[in-house]
């Protein structure tokens, strides 16, 4: 099932054209992402420590 997420944020890195990834919590600290132009609406769930792995792992490749 799906967790409820709210408060959705374009990433600061998007194009201005609209096109963009978002990323929003769930009450249970699930993270979610989404392509703000995908239909249907496809929703990638992360576990709070699997995001700040993610996170982790794309901040070394980037430095």
């Amino acid at each position: 099932m799906t967790a409820k997420f709210t408060h959705w944020r374009k990433s600061s890195i998007s194009d201005p054209d609209g096109h963009c990834v978002e990323v929003a919590r769930a009450a249970d600290g699930t993270i979610g992402v989404r392509d703000s132009t995908g239909a249907p609406e496809v929703i990638v769930e992360f576990t709070r420590r699997d995001w700040a792995g993610l996170l982790e792992r794309v901040g070394r490749r980037a430095g």
